[in-house]
């Protein structure tokens, strides 16, 4: 077997993505809209093993420069940000990484028929590549960022490798199986009830509109982005207007953007991948001000709900951050690791140290009183 390293999707191709990842909401076309708009800052590429003219295995990768202060909130984030602005290089980390920046987990695609002994060959492989790939761009840090709880294989295969783990931040999940939005609702505790309905009667000004495309309104789209990811302490990657446009052009039809209109004013918008098992919220983006004064995130999270009811979709996967309102409306939260290590050893064992500090949970109130979550020894 060889594992070499490749610039495009196409070289994958849809046939063996759908046969090694299928039912994947995140998948070929959506990962070939993210490769044609790009992200600035980013080389996306793709690792792919051979058994001779076979294609047993294939995973996203990227270069980056990585903010070690990424996860990150509250009162330590100004402190990183002071530090920085002395500092300019010191919480930044050139790194590859395994997973793609614009995806909700690290998806390694294998062959069908795979054993176990050979699957755990090529998952070596990926990873020996990724190191590899790390040399030849001068990256320090090598990383696998999100891998759910439930990738065993993959978990053991980087553990083995030497890398440290740490908690990453969880993905937010809610199990469809109302028949109706008011059964949904007759689910939620009295008082989650009581203040929903309440948000809702607020929001009775505001006009819902699903689109397939959103070209005449992708300057105020891009506005409101900008303006969301301005107030976010949780920041990596921007995305360019090509993203939003191209994923929902690019979809066959498992993408959609919701609007959010007040009048003639477009307040937030809200963009989905959807197919018949889930639908994955991937941007929710509003005005400040308004989008609070019309409680547009809890309008948005019903209409969500909604949508998914009405097309028979059993799950709703709400993301990353947020876990508050999310905990609260019914999610359950899927712990993701990430695991990491660097090239140079005095550096790596510093990192582990840093680590305790740097790890999502340590800075985000929901996420601290998770019992999975609350133990804070030294990363594995």
């Amino acid at each position: 077997m060889i594992a070499v390293v490749l610039t495009s999707i196409e070289t994958i191709g849809a046939a063996a993505w759908n046969a090694f990842l299928p039912g994947e909401t995140e998948g070929y076309d959506y990962h070939r809209a993210v490769e044609i708009a790009g992200i600035p800052g980013f080389a996306l590429l793709w690792i792919v093993v051979r058994d001779g003219e076979r294609m047993v295995g294939f995973a996203p990768a990227f270069v980056t420069s990585y903010r070690l202060d990424a996860t990150v909130q509250g009162y330590w984030k100004r402190v990183t940000e002071a530090v920085s602005r002395v500092l300019p290089s010191l919480l930044v980390c050139h790194m590859a990484c395994l997973g793609s920046p614009a995806a909700e987990s690290c998806m390694v695609g294998l062959a069908p028929g795979l054993d176990a002994a050979d699957r755990d060959v090529v998952l070596a492989m990926i990873l020996r590549a990724l190191r590899q790939l790390s040399r030849v761009h001068g990256a320090g840090l090598v990383a696998v960022k999100d891998v759910p709880e439930k990738n065993a294989a993959l978990r053991a295969a980087v553990a083995a490798a030497g890398f440290a783990r740490l908690p990453g931040l969880p993905t937010a999940r809610l199990d469809i199986v109302h028949a109706t939005v008011e059964a949904y609702l007759a689910s939620l505790s009295a008082a989650t009830r009581k203040d929903m309905r309440r948000k809702l009667k607020a929001a009775a000004a505001i006009t819902i509109e699903r689109r397939a495309q959103i070209d005449d309104v992708l300057p105020r789209v891009m506005a409101l982005y900008h303006g969301t990811q301005s107030r976010s302490e949780l920041r990596f990657e921007t995305l360019p207007p090509g993203y939003f446009s191209g994923v929902l052009a690019g979809s066959g039809g498992q993408a959609s953007c919701f609007l959010y209109w007040h009048g003639q004013d477009l307040l937030a918008f809200n963009l989905v991948l959807h197919d018949g098992r889930q639908l994955v919220d991937k941007f929710f983006c509003m005005d400040a001000v308004e989008g609070r004064r019309f409680n547009l995130y809890f309008l948005s999270w019903m209409t969500n709900v909604r949508f998914c009811i009405e097309q028979g979709i059993g799950a709703l996967v709400a993301g990353q951050a947020c876990y508050g309102p999310k905990l609260r409306l019914g999610s359950s939260l899927g712990t993701n690791w990430l695991f990491f290590r660097h090239r140079h050893g005095p550096i790596h064992a510093a990192l582990r140290l840093a680590a305790v500090f740097l790890r999502a949970d340590r800075h985000d109130p929901v996420l601290a009183r998770l019992p999975l979550l609350s133990d804070r020894q030294a990363p594995r």
